[in-house]
């Protein structure tokens, strides 16, 4: 059975099988996490990530760590909210469901995500939360090598969100 969890901490120094980046589709850093990994990771991260091709919203990309205690980078592109009438929740229910999916197929075991879309692209982060732990939950149950996945929060308002959908979770 798999672990899900909340913590607050720096994502780029979590000793784990993958973190996951919230980028922005050329992959090639910016602010908030995307621009704390790519610069934890060092330059080596910015070379491979102009190999990829960028990356259109809600899918997911796989590179080395690099630099990182995390062996690799799951990249993913959130929606940038609108109203929340043009998609904005498949697509990142999406980006969830495509970092799973990586992880699978790359046999990791565990996965620390940050908040996605919650920051810049203006998200609602209650209703992100609770995006983020329903579809998580969900394809957990298919996937049994996945051991722990971590919601890695920066802000303690965003941990306290996570904490309490968690505790009441049956």
């Amino acid at each position: 059975m798999s672990i899900l969890r909340a913590l607050q901490a720096d994502i780029t120094t979590l000793n784990v099988d993958a973190i996951v980046n919230a980028a922005n589709t050329t992959l090639l850093g910016g602010g908030g996490v995307d621009g704390a990994i790519h610069r934890a990771a060092g330059p080596e991260l910015l070379a491979f990530c102009h190999t990829l091709g960028g990356c259109r919203t809600g899918e997911a990309k796989i590179t080395p760590g690099f630099r990182l205690p995390s062996r690799h980078i799951l990249h993913t592109v959130g929606p940038i909210w609108r109203d929340g009438r043009h998609g904005e929740a498949a697509l990142l229910a999406a980006c969830y469901r495509n970092c799973l999916e990586l992880a699978n197929a790359a046999q990791l075991a565990t996965l620390a995500f940050p908040c996605i879309s919650t920051g810049v692209y203006r998200y609602p982060p209650d209703e992100a939360v609770g995006i983020a732990v329903t579809t998580v939950r969900a394809m957990l149950e298919r996937l049994p090598e996945l051991r722990e996945v971590i919601f890695c929060c920066f802000l303690p308002e965003d941990l306290r969100r996570y904490e309490r959908l968690l505790a009441s979770l049956p």
